[in-house]
This record gives C-alpha cells, structure tokens and sequence, in this order.
C-alpha cells in the first residue's frame, strides 16, 4: 500500500486503521493518494483537542491570528498550480478551474486575514444616567465544519478562515470524494503556525465522522455545505443539543432571458452557469426561463454553443469541460436525463456517456426544450451538465416560473431593460441576483448565501461571516 496521508489531531499527524482511495475522475487508473478515515474515537480526540485550545486561541491576540491567516495565503497561493492540479485531478474540474478556484482560497484567507484586525464592537449611551452600554463580539468556541466536494479548496478555505479569524477552534470533515486539498490546506496551516489543537482534520465517512461532530456536546456550531437531506438532518440534530448551525444546501436557479435581451450575452451567461465545472455547482442555472420573441433564437444559439463544447481530462489543455465527479454522480445525472425524456421533455443536444482516451466519469452537456416548470427536471436539483428551457409568454409570466421553486440560491435575467432588471432585482426571491451575468459566480467579499429550502441561517463570506462566527456580548457599566 502506497504512503497515507493522515489525520490531524491535536497538532499531530494520526494515522489510521482503514484508509479510503482518492480516484481521479478523469482517469480511473489513476490514484491521487490514500487517505486515512478517521472512527468515531479519533473525531472525538480531535474535538477535545479542538476544546483545550479555545482558550489560549481565543486569547491570542488578532495580530498574531492575522499573521497566521496571512501566511496561509501566501502559501496558497505560491502553490496554487500545484495545488490547482491536484484540485482537478481529484476533482474533475478544468485545470484553469483548479488554479482559479485554490487562488481563490489564498485570497479568503488574506481577506480575513484582514477581517481578524478589524472586528469592532459599539458603544450606547444607555437610557439610565451615569451607565454606559458596550456590545462586543467574541468566539463561539470549537466548530465543526463538514464541507461539499464540489469546491474542495474554496469552500473549506471561505469556513477555515474566518472561524479562526474570530478566534474559534475547528474541527474539519472534507467530503469523502475530495480529502487531497483539505489535507493540502491542513499542512498549509501548520506550516504557518496555527498552534496545536486549534485545527484539526479528520476525513472519514459522514455517518462515522459527521455524526460524531454532530453529536457532540462539545461542538459549539457546525457549518455545513452540502445536500438538502443531509442538511435537513443535521440542522435538527445540532437543534436539539443546542448549537449554532449554517446551512447552505441546494439550488434550482433560473436564468430568465427576456426579447430584449443581448443575444449573444444571454447564451454566454446560460453557458457558463449551467455547464462550466461539469453543472456541478449550486448556483448553476438549471432553468433558462425564455419569452416567446426570442426562445428559438436562444435555443438554437445555446445548442451551437454547446456543439462547440470539448469535454475530455480536466488536465488536458483545450479541456472546457471535465468528468462528472464519480460514478454515483454520473448515474444521478443520467438518471435525470431519462426522467426528462419520460416526462415529455425535448432532448436539444448532449445528455450521452462519451468515451474518451482515459476511463473516467465524461457525460455530454444535456439541454431540453419544451418543458414545463412542474416537471422533476425543473423541480429537483441534478446537480451536472443538464438544463431546461421553459416557454414562457412575457416578464410577468417569467418572474412567477422563476420564484416557483422550493429553493432560492441565485436568480438571473438578461435584458436591455433597466425597468425590469431593477423590478427583478428586487421581487426575485433568492438570496443572489445577477442581471446580464451567469448565475453561477461570486465575489470571495460579499455575502454568500440563499433563502427558502437553500439555506439557513447567517450569511458566508465577507464581513458578513462574523455573525456567524462570534456571539454578540452586551456590557452594562456603572461607574460610580
């Protein structure tokens, strides 16, 4: 058996009875590493380990954090077409994917690295004379973080940073299908100088692993990314032991393209947010939701964009599209296509298991006409490369299709007019609205997060993360 990269614990390496074989999705022969996972024991080591180090971390002062945070970043991203590359081949997005998506993570943790100097708190006069009110923000304590593979260094990056900017302790479950930049993070962070304790990262199964961090009394908060149903279950759980929970879950996003729509912007946005990293993203479109004037235009536009399309190995240069993530996935996807075909949809192009020189997870983009927004492909998400066009007759018709959804990640519109861009702005109910861009791309900055079935609770990313992060304290003083 080849090396296996293990757990941290305690500041430890920790090494395991089992370990779990990272594929490459683009090549079936080839093995990314093995990697330990971690029993319900070990991820009950790694809490109390995370448990000791609050105090002394939460103390510490934010010079010191920042300095740690920063120098993660810089590391991140000296490496970042190193760890760009094993981003893609455990994950299957497109190598300049890879790289974009770990620079990214370097730039989350210099933001926060930021953010850790510049919480502030607030001073009231109070209504009683001679009191003065303080409000000031301090740390939950250990934090459990279970993280998705679709983003597997952006997403762990934008949960990591600001749990230890705010001066928490972590204790980290990367989705089995993606531990390599989860571990590449975690040794980052060492080598930075996080002290022991203060994170920890232990990969395993989610009944295994998840369910001890859930359940334990000494988790603070869990933050969680990942499907509707594991999310559901989790934030009852971490309800009834009382603790802290963010959820970000999924996603059913339209992109409405209106008459006077620039053409050629509204099929560059539908392709993008739909089939750009495989369709494997929560805020991908999944819904094009098209007025009568210019639905066939755009249909046979975006089916000749789509013809034009490379799908082949992630790392593989010209490669615009990659494998689906693994075989579970894959069949998730065409299970879906044969759904739609059932239901009456129109198959426009792709939707077909393509062969190609290595063995690996490849699907063609799928796009379908003619379909109806009670349909399951227009109501459950499929989380790949397939998407639908819903014929509608005007704006009024396309705003009440878009809204017609359990969830409310991200909402798009393509028009030239500003009446309706600023009405959908404001009546869309999604948490992210995006006029004449894909659905699917966000600023590291700004606030992350949706409504309705696609989220629950304070908003990721940004200065926004602190209200997660730290609980609010309020001082009443009397001097005398």
């Amino acid at each position: 058996m080849a090396d296996v990269y293990a757990n941290l614990i305690g500041g430890e390496w920790v090494a395991s009875t089992t370990a779990s074989r990272n594929i490459n999705p683009s090549d079936l022969s080839d093995v990314v590493g093995e990697y330990a996972q971690a029993d319900a024991a070990q991820t009950a080591a790694a809490i109390d380990a995370a448990a000791a180090a609050f105090p002394a971390w939460a103390a510490a002062s934010p010079q010191r954090r920042s300095d740690i945070l920063d120098a993660a970043g810089s590391a991140i991203l000296a490496r970042k077409d190193e760890l760009g590359r094993l981003l893609s081949r455990e994950e299957g997005k497109t190598l300049p994917e890879g790289v974009g998506e770990v620079t990214r993570a370097g730039q989350i943790f210099k933001y926060f690295a930021g953010e850790a100097l510049r919480l502030s708190g607030e001073r009231l006069d109070s209504t009683r004379p001679g009191v003065d009110v303080d409000i000031t923000r301090e740390p939950l304590g250990v934090i459990g973080l279970i993280t998705p593979w679709n983003f597997p260094s952006a997403i762990p990056a934008w949960k990591i940073a600001p749990a230890l900017a705010y001066g928490n302790t972590v204790v980290m479950k990367p989705a089995d299908a993606v531990p390599g930049s989860s571990w590449a993070l975690a040794e980052i962070l060492v080598q930075a100088g996080v002290p022991a304790g203060v994170f920890n990262l232990v990969m395993g199964r989610g009944s295994v692993v998840g369910e001890a961090i859930v359940s334990s009394p000494k988790i603070n908060a869990i933050s969680f990314t990942g499907s509707v149903a594991t999310g559901r279950r989790i934030g009852a759980r971490a309800f009834e032991t009382g603790k802290k929970f963010q959820l970000e879950m999924g996603g059913k996003n339209p992109l409405v393209v209106l008459d006077d729509a620039d053409l050629a912007i509204a099929v560059g946005a539908a392709l993008n947010g739909a089939f750009f990293s495989t369709g494997q993203r929560c805020t991908a479109s999944s819904r094009f939701i098209v007025t009568e004037g210019i639905h066939d235009r755009f249909v046979a536009a975006l089916a000749e964009k789509m013809a034009a399309l490379t799908v082949d190995h992630a790392l593989k240069p010209g490669t615009d599209i990659g494998p689906v993530v693994s075989q579970d996935q894959l069949e998730q996807d065409l299970r879906y296509i044969a759904i739609a075909k059932d239901e009456g949809a129109r198959l426009v192009a792709g939707g077909e298991r393509l062969t190609r020189e290595t063995d690996g997870y490849y699907l063609s983009p799928a796009l379908f006409a003619d379909t109806a927004n009670s349909m399951r492909i227009n109501r459950e998400e499929v989380f790949g490369p397939v998407a639908s066009v819903i014929r509608v007759r005007d704006y009024d018709e396309a705003l009440a299709v878009a809204n017609d959804t359990e969830f409310g990640l991200s909402s798009g519109i393509c028009t030239s007019s500003l009446k309706h861009a600023t009405h959908f702005k404001r009546h869309a109910q999604a948490g992210m609205v995006m006029v004449n861009l894909p659905t699917a791309g966000v600023d590291p900055h700004a606030p992350f997060g949706g409504r309705k079935g696609s989220s629950y609770g304070a908003r990721e990313q940004g200065a926004y993360a602190r209200d997660f992060y730290t609980t609010i304290k309020t001082s009443y003083v009397f001097g005398g």
